[in-house]
């Protein structure tokens, strides 16, 4: 009986041991993740709700465990609020690492090369994150990028930062522009660059196009920019119909088929590519494009070169049941 009384204490400090290396084990191995997820921590939230939030977002198998696991081998940090990104398979012991370090998911939003204001305007006023009201910024002063941001800070707070990258990438480039630009001021320079953006979506045309149109500036001939029409009718949101004969002789000062120059205002906030292209327009004695099916633009010098081009346009576009 003694040997056993002896025995007992061993036996118990031997299974502790055993759990522990069992329970270690299972803490730092893989977790329950199949594939990456994003998990929320809002302020103030106890280690006991991120335990069960975690569990609910099947991040791990146990909460209980999990709380268990953070008092026996976390560290002595606190879970920060803020969204994490959780890899597949992350164990315990890296979401609870992940979650004390802090490195949460940039809070971004994201401003696309050729948006108008008017969309611009109405993303900021989705975006749940943000807080106050925002008026559409002017048209052509808001730099395309992704933007970060806190939880709770205003929507005005937000365009101002995006109006002045505009601002300052504007006045970097102004300074860097070629002789050859046919645009005198910085507003020309933004109209211009939003038509280039409208015009095509293909990189490496863009230099070209822009030449087109420093060439159609210099010798007096109309832009003739179907995106200007548009522009006036829906502030730049999709038309949704094909233009009217009716809208082409538009007076309105932004439909270049019917005036001689530059609109007068940008159609959309141009990208960088687009207001470098304007302001180092490709070397070209072409004077007209057309779209050639396949994503991008043929280029004509003459009328009748022109012409033909139209003509295989509209060929292909009968071939799709488009016409």
């Amino acid at each position: 009986m003694r040997r056993l009384g002896c025995l007992i204490p061993i036996l118990v400090a031997a299974g502790l041991v055993f759990a522990a290396v069992w329970f270690g084990d299972a803490w730092r191995g893989d977790g329950p993740l199949k594939e990456s997820a994003t998990v929320s921590v809002p302020e103030g939230a106890s280690l006991t709700g991120t335990a069960n939030r975690l569990e609910q977002a099947g991040a791990i198998r146990s909460a209980r465990a999990f709380l268990i696991g953070a008092k026996l081998f976390g560290g002595p940090g606190v879970v920060k609020a803020g969204d994490y990104r959780l890899p597949a398979h992350a164990s315990a012991s890296q979401i609870l690492a992940i979650l004390q370090g802090g490195k949460t998911i940039p809070l971004l939003v994201a401003i696309p090369e050729g948006m108008p204001s008017i969309l611009v305007q109405e993303r900021l006023m989705a975006n749940k994150d943000l807080t106050g009201p925002v008026a559409v910024p002017e048209e052509g002063s808001v730099l395309p990028d992704s933007y970060g941001y806190e939880k709770g800070e205003s929507r005005a707070a937000v365009l101002a930062r995006m109006q002045a990258a505009m601002s300052q990438f504007m006045t970097e480039q102004w300074a860097k522009r070629a002789a050859s630009t046919p645009v005198k001021t910085q507003a020309e320079a933004l109209a211009l660059a939003s038509i280039v953006e409208k015009e095509t979506g293909v990189a490496s045309e863009r230099t070209t196009v822009a030449g087109v149109y420093a060439n159609r500036l210099r010798q007096g001939i109309k832009l003739q920019a179907d995106p200007t029409i548009i522009y006036p009718i829906t502030k730049g949101k999709p038309l949704g119909r094909r233009i009217r004969q009716s809208e082409m002789r538009a007076q309105n000062g932004y439909n270049t088929y019917a005036m001689l120059g530059l609109p007068k205002g940008p159609i959309a906030n141009p990208g960088r590519a687009s207001i470098i292209a304007v302001l180092h327009p490709a070397q070209t004695n072409a004077l007209y494009f057309v779209a050639d099916g396949k994503g991008g633009h043929i280029f004509a010098d003459s009328y009748a070169e022109h012409q033909a081009n139209v003509a295989k346009w509209y060929a292909i576009r009968r071939q799709r049941g488009e016409m």
